[in-house]
């Protein structure tokens, strides 16, 4: 009876283990799938930088779903010694459990529209903002997402390229990100929204009672008896400043006037404004960033590398000091042979492409991870049907 309370006890720790093993091996394979996609990606950046760098076409995959189905087994028994019987019924238990893992990756290639929308379009000026409202420097900001920056002069716009081949542009925009970023470091810079009030009239006759429901639902409504009219009023959102001033402070006629100037400009330019009354006077600006596409931003790494490298830039003399000022905006490195000292690299044909593993470059790493970061702000939804796709099963 002993050993049959044996075999008994036996099954069921082989059904405890066997629910023990399910949530860990379910834990392992989130994490090992996470680690997967995340280390193909960043791959795929330093890759197509590679790409970019030899002059061939940029290509990317997305995970469009990852499928994994769990068999957790457990078995148990009893068996004869292998002396066999002595004397009475004596059985030895067997038992044990098995898990077995059959996930599905499918894998869609970025292309079409979907390649256009997410890596030809340019950046919208609310992804610089949210960036900076996590912390990021405005100058690595600016060095890896704006093309260029206009200035107006005597009736008419001066572009400054951010291209190390466009000598006067190139040191220009550099000086610039510099002023700027020494604002931010002060807690003096303001990259904002502009907050509108805006005014609608509209005559008694032309609103009837349902419509002057409507109306108070969205506006601030008054009533003006003598004209007979209704006044509508409504806070809206307008462009996004850069400033070295907090733009409340203006009237609602200024802003409303900047607003109309930043409206002639596409949905990717940003307007800096900076005024020589508040902190960072001292370097006066007005004109416009015009941000680039995420395709853009890829070839002006690619021809870092070798082609156009960045070159060290000194601040400008009206510029306090600065905290950080390094020479390349993302350094990749490049070889004939494997890296040691390199964190992630890659091969492509024939030549090693790398990120150096240095813990106290820390601009470079920050670089990386902004690129990393501006992918993925990009994204749309991935189709899962109607797509050409490759599904890898394990």
């Amino acid at each position: 009876m002993r050993r049959y309370r044996i075999i008994v006890i036996a099954c069921s720790l082989c059904v405890s283990l066997s629910g023990c093993l399910s949530p860990f091996a379910l834990e392992r394979a989130v994490t090992a799938y996470d680690h997967a996609v995340t280390d193909a990606l960043t791959e795929q950046l330093l890759l197509n930088i590679a790409r970019a760098h030899n002059h061939q076409p940029i290509h990317f995959t997305g995970v469009a779903n990852i499928a994994a189905t769990f068999d957790f087994r457990m078995s148990a028994g009893a068996t004869p010694p292998l002396g066999g019987l002595d004397g009475g019924v004596r059985l030895s238990p067997i038992f044990g459990t098995s898990i077995a893992e059959n996930p599905t990756v499918s894998i869609v290639p970025i292309e079409g529209e979907d390649f256009t929308k997410r890596l030809l379009t340019p950046l919208q000026e609310s992804k610089l903002t949210l960036l900076l409202r996590q912390g990021v420097d405005i100058d690595l900001l600016l060095r890896l997402m704006a093309a260029e920056l206009r200035l107006p002069k005597d009736q008419a716009e001066t572009v400054f390229y951010n291209r190390p081949n466009d000598k006067v542009g190139y040191t220009k925009f550099r000086q610039v990100v510099l002023h700027l970023s020494t604002l931010q470091d002060r807690n003096k810079l303001y990259v904002e929204p502009l907050i509108l009030h805006k005014e609608w009239k509209l005559p008694f006759a032309h609103v009837s009672g349902q419509d002057f429901q409507a109306l108070e639902q969205t506006y601030q409504v008054t009533i003006n008896s003598q004209r007979q009219e209704y006044i509508l009023r409504k806070k809206v959102l307008g462009r996004i400043l850069i400033t070295n001033y907090d733009p409340e402070q203006l009237s609602n006629e200024q802003r409303l006037k900047l607003q109309q100037r930043a409206d002639r400009w596409p949905p990717n330019d940003l307007t800096i404004d900076i005024r020589p009354e508040y902190p960072g006077g001292e370097y006066p600006l007005f004109g416009n960033f015009r941000l680039r596409s995420f395709h853009a931003i890829l070839n002006f790494l690619g021809r870092s590398v070798h082609d156009e490298p960045e070159y060290d830039v000194q601040k400008d003399s009206r510029t306090p000091p600065v905290m950080e000022n390094p020479t390349r905006t993302l350094t990749i490195l490049e070889s004939d042979l494997p890296f040691d000292d390199a964190e992630l690299y890659v091969n492509y044909r024939g030549e090693y492409y790398g990120i150096r593993d240095d813990p106290h470059d820390t601009w470079n790493r920050e670089a990386f991870r902004l690129l990393y970061q501006l992918f993925q702000m990009t994204v749309t939804d991935v189709p899962r049907i109607g797509t050409p796709s490759i599904t890898i099963a394990k």
